[in-house]
């Protein structure tokens, strides 16, 4: 009987540090609740040095962030710090996602996972510049747009949304938000 007790007591001792050490590693990774500017801010601060090397309007970063993150809140964000839906190679980040081919359909994808927001532009923006290992060159519009537009455009023409409507609402981020104040710093 005392070894049946001892054994509970270890089986559940032991259940609530994992429990504890689950909590802690999820914690570290939640994001902080911001203000849309404070948002907007956050990520315009790495989005806006990148420019000069990566070649990429802070504004589209920024947009992009917004529209793939909803402003930090989804999930994919506060738990994996992915602010851009990079899809990665790990089944251990798999999570639900809306792809359009015609019509909608909810399919399961692996992301990728970032320590940091500044990680996760960072990569954004390594991945624009440096295109996918199958094709280098696959965000060279991008990179070359004149406008904001033309470099949502290039974006959802490279596939990097299914989306059809995916230019608009990046426009339309940029325009609501006056993102391309951003362009303007970082010429």
């Amino acid at each position: 009987m005392k070894l049946l007790i001892i054994l509970m007591l270890t089986f559940f001792g032991t259940l609530y540090l994992l429990s504890q050490t689950v909590e802690e590693e999820v914690e570290v990774n939640v994001q902080e609740e911001w203000t849309k500017d404070e948002f907007i801010d956050e990520v315009a601060s790495y989005a806006v040095p990148l420019r000069s090397t990566h070649g990429i309007r802070p504004s589209v970063t920024i947009a992009q962030a917004i529209l793939e993150s909803n402003w930090g809140e989804s999930r994919l964000s506060r738990q994996e710090n992915n602010f851009f839906g990079i899809k990665g190679q790990s089944s251990e980040t798999a999570y639900a996602t809306r792809e359009y081919d015609e019509e909608w359909e909810e399919v399961m994808a692996s992301f990728r996972s970032y320590p940091s927001l500044e990680a996760s532009v960072e990569d954004y923006a390594d991945l624009i510049k440096n295109g996918t290992n199958w094709d280098p060159k696959l965000y060279e519009d991008v990179q070359k747009a004149s406008t904001y537009q033309g470099a949502a455009q290039a974006l959802y023409t490279a596939g990097y949304a299914t989306d059809p409507s995916y230019p608009e609402k990046v426009i339309t981020i940029i325009e609501t938000y006056d993102l391309n104040r951003f362009d303007e710093k970082s010429k």
